[in-house]
């Protein structure tokens, strides 16, 4: 398996697939690159290189102990694009992968960078806080804490049939396919990386990185989202950017990419063309 080896000894896997301009797909927590199958094959079909990595912990990388953290997670990108020597890249997040796009670019510059697009994206900040009164309370990422502590393969079958992919809904046909993919993403994974991983999404504050970046971004947001909540996220970041374009999809669910893969892919495509 294609790996690539951070500073602190962690082996990354990565998928690289065709030629031509690169872009780079961070995935949502507590997947792997496998969530993005329809964007790296639609991509790949229209000339694009596309690389997507599983996070420290997640998928098929190292279960290690420490550096769930954005710093690292950032970190861990830099060391990707260098390794395979992206340059003009487009880097494509979703949800917490969106926070890990937005850190990297602040953290590391735009010299490898052309453009971004963050989907359904935990930026600015999820917690409320006295800063943030509009985000969610510490109490309900306590929560999804415990429920990953006390049954793991329980949690991550329930969160995908319900809230994830809008499935909750009234009159809503759940994919039994989509909802085991998601759990067989998150069980690959390590439970410490994905317990850390929930406080990394929640309580990192990326107002000051949205700020710093110049490069064009595309902030897309489905506004019925039951795990980042629209009105706190999409068009926050969007406000920060100094080059923002919000895409505001009525009705899409979180999972959006997944549910709504036509659709993305055309809008991603024709941003990236733009």
């Amino acid at each position: 398996m294609p790996t690539v080896n951070t500073r602190d000894g962690v082996e990354i896997f990565y998928k690289d697939w065709g030629a031509g301009q690169p872009i780079v797909f961070s995935h949502g927590w507590p997947l792997s690159s496998d969530d993005w199958d329809a964007q790296m094959l639609f991509f790949v079909r229209h000339g694009f290189r596309v690389v997507a990595h599983d996070r420290r912990g997640h998928g098929r990388s190292t279960q290690v102990s420490d550096g769930h953290d954005m710093d690292h997670y950032a970190d861990d990108l830099a060391a990707l694009a260098e390794h395979l020597n992206l340059r003009n890249a487009v880097h494509v997040g979703h949800s917490t992968g969106g926070g890990e796009v937005v850190h990297y670019i602040a953290r590391h510059g735009e010299s490898r960078v052309a453009k971004a697009a963050i989907i359904a994206a935990v930026p600015p900040l999820m917690v409320k806080t006295d800063a943030n009164p509009g985000g969610l309370p510490k109490s309900v990422f306590d929560g999804l804490q415990a429920q990953l502590a006390a049954s793991r393969a329980s949690f991550y079958f329930d969160l995908p049939a319900g809230p994830f992919y809008g499935y909750n809904r009234p009159g809503a046909t759940p994919n039994q396919a989509v909802i085991w993919n998601w759990w067989r993403q998150g069980m690959m994974g390590g439970a410490k990386a994905h317990y850390d991983g929930i406080v990394a999404f929640s309580q990192t504050d990326f107002t000051d990185d949205l700020k710093k970046i110049s490069v064009p971004v595309l902030v897309m947001h489905g506004d019925d989202d039951q795990i980042v909540p629209y009105a706190d996220s999409g068009p926050l970041s969007a406000k920060l950017l100094k080059h923002s374009t919000l895409k505001t999809y009525k009705g899409y669910p979180h999972g959006m990419p997944t549910t709504h893969a036509d659709a993305i892919n055309a809008d991603l495509l024709a941003f990236i063309k733009g």
